[in-house]
């Protein structure tokens, strides 16, 4: 209804300008929303005011003219002209019961759109290092991310998920040498851990395959992997040059086809892992796409290269730093080490430029919150490239607080103390894991509260939901025990007898799913859809409560049937964008 609102405001526009009383060149946006106040119709539209000073007009003035040019509609009922040249739409009732054949009519394709117009777009997300399994921090990202893309996808737009393995950086060597020196344990050798280890069990886990696998193969004296090694934090010394050194001292010992053994099996066991924990939660990806690949392409240095020959590379003590800075970060970069070692952001660099020359329209990146100094100066790399920044969107995500009680639980990779996705998943399920992660806006704080995750009760917002579908499955139950049958056309024909106040509420509520899946879509606001899915649910509820839906009075009851049905198919449908099943029992 919404939309022909907006089709009839567009014909009077054009009517107007035929007859000289807009100018040709005036372009409107029909700015049509729904009222808050009954009182004040179905619709409005402040169009007049907007357009007030291009027309030179009195607003008021302008919406009289607006209103008295606007075609004919058997849906709209009346048009009010209000305060200083707001519009307001009564729409028929009998129209306003259309939706309900229309969501019959349409399924599962009821409230998709192609407002994207087919345009391209890469949802980059999670994209954790794989150097631990995920935590429930990375949940939340994983949740918003898969929505965030399933949205755009049900609005029109053509979208590419992608998950960046960042597979080359120091922190796989810092998990290598950990699996190493477990490894060393394995075999007998003994000695201080480093404290920029990683100390998780799936670190010893790896080591005790290998050792497994391979004996003491890779065995080395532990006196000769510590030989004058500077200290390490505890002694009085600097954690991050002891693990560095810890490095080269594998990498001599073993040599760097051996080495590489350790990285690679780190890396693909954690990887792997991942993998199916992503998958188990719902989330799929087109493309894993590996930080490697840029370095062994040349991709790095091209993009290197890029921003040389553009001027924006300049050497100091020894390093090749980005002059970031002129371009709106706090701070030059370096791009290359001392030690000629290309940096992260060099590779993040290149990586965007690959992204770029893919042809998408629109590239998003999820980032954790912490990550919010990391956008000035991949803007600025994008400046220096000469690419269009506005193509970049970069969406934040505040990581989730898990509480047991009233005890908070650390989520450390590095320490081991973490609790898992996995573990998440396997106690509150998949379904409210995913519920309750896109519960708020993702850049808000978020506390997630277990015993209320798993609680079957209305104050559970995942249950309340479901609850809603289950009850509509009951009912339909019942009347088959009854040995009636529902008559679909009959109760189409006589839809104007749902006249009761909550029949009503529930009609314009489903009238409004198709607005707020666009708006949650092309706003990258997944919890716009979750507010209304709790909506939804109270108005069936408080509607189930009050009223019998298997009546004696046959074309009644159809109606009701059919009504509630439309529930149904509307819960399915957003339920299903947000990858959330729809139990027909609770």
């Amino acid at each position: 209804m919404k939309q022909k609102i907006e089709e009839l405001i567009l014909q009077a526009v054009e009517t107007l300008k035929a007859d000289g009383v807009l100018s040709r060149e005036i372009t409107p946006n029909t700015a049509v929303e729904r009222s808050r106040d009954a009182q004040h119709g179905d619709f409005a539209s402040n169009l007049a005011l907007a357009l007030a000073k291009q027309a030179k007009a009195n607003p008021r003035q302008l919406a009289e003219k607006i209103i008295s040019a606007l075609p004919r509609h058997d849906a709209v009922s009346r048009v009010e002209l209000a305060g200083p040249g707001f519009i307001n739409f009564f729409v028929n009732s009998n129209s306003r019961h259309q939706i309900i054949s229309r969501i019959h009519s349409e399924g599962r394709e009821f409230g998709l759109s192609k407002a994207g117009a087919g345009k391209k777009v890469q949802v980059e997300f999670v994209s954790a290092n794989p150097t631990g399994p995920l935590h429930v921090g990375h949940g939340r990202g994983a949740a918003y991310g898969s929505a965030v893309a399933d949205l755009l996808q049900a609005v029109g737009f053509e979208v590419h998920r992608e998950y960046y393995v960042n597979d080359a950086g120091r922190q796989m060597d810092i998990l290598a040498v950990s699996i190493w020196l477990r490894y060393l344990e394995e075999c007998g050798e003994v000695a201080h851990f480093p404290s920029n280890g990683y100390r998780g069990d799936y670190v010893r886990e790896i080591a005790r395959d290998i050792h497994k696998k391979t004996g003491n193969d890779y065995r080395r004296p532990i006196m000769l992997v510590l030989e004058d090694l500077p200290a390490d934090e505890p002694q009085g010394g600097d954690r991050e040059l002891y693990i560095d050194a810890l490095i080269d001292r594998a990498k001599t010992l073993l040599g760097l086809s051996l080495y590489r053994d350790f990285f690679r099996v780190g890396l693909n066991t954690i990887l792997q892992d991942i993998r199916i924990d992503l998958q188990e939660f719902g989330v799929d990806y087109q493309q894993w796409f590996s930080e490697r690949q840029l370095m062994d392409d040349g991709s790095v240095e091209k993009a290197l290269e890029r921003l040389r020959a553009g001027g924006h590379l300049y050497e100091q003590e020894g390093a090749i730093w980005f002059a970031s800075s002129r371009l709106g970060d706090e701070k030059d970069r370096v791009v290359v080490r001392e030690n000629g070692q290309s940096t992260y952001f060099a590779s993040d660099i290149a990586y965007h430029m690959n992204k770029l020359e893919r042809g998408f329209d629109t590239i998003i990146d999820i980032w954790g919150a912490d990550h919010h100094g990391y956008i000035p100066r991949v803007r600025a790399a994008l400046r220096a490239l000469g690419a269009d920044e506005a193509r970049l969107k970069v969406l934040l995500v505040q990581f989730a607080t898990l509480y047991r009680g009233e005890e908070k639980v650390q989520m450390s990779t590095r320490s081991g103390e973490f609790v898992t996705l996995r573990q998440l998943r396997n106690e509150v399920g998949k379904d409210a894991a995913r519920f309750f992660y896109v519960l708020r806006r993702s850049e808000q704080h978020m506390d997630f509260d277990l015993k209320l995750a798993t609680s079957k009760s209305n104050e559970n917002p995942v249950f309340y939901v479901q609850y809603a579908y289950a009850r509509v499955c009951s009912v339909l139950r019942q009347l088959d025990e009854r040995g009636w049958e529902r008559n679909l056309l009959s109760g189409m024909e006589n839809l104007q007898l749902l006249t009761e106040e909550h029949e009503i509420n529930i009609v314009e509520t489903l009238a409004r799913y198709p607005e707020i899946l666009e708006r949650a879509a092309l706003h990258h606001e997944p919890h716009l859809l979750i507010h209304y899915l709790r909506e939804l649910a109270n108005a069936f509820h408080t509607y189930y409560n009050a009223h019998q839906f298997l009546v004696e009075n046959a074309p009644l009851r159809d109606a009701r049937l059919n009504l509630i049905c439309a529930v149904k198919q509307v819960l399915a449908n957003a339920l299903g964008l947000l990858n959330i099943s729809t139990p027909e029992s609770m």
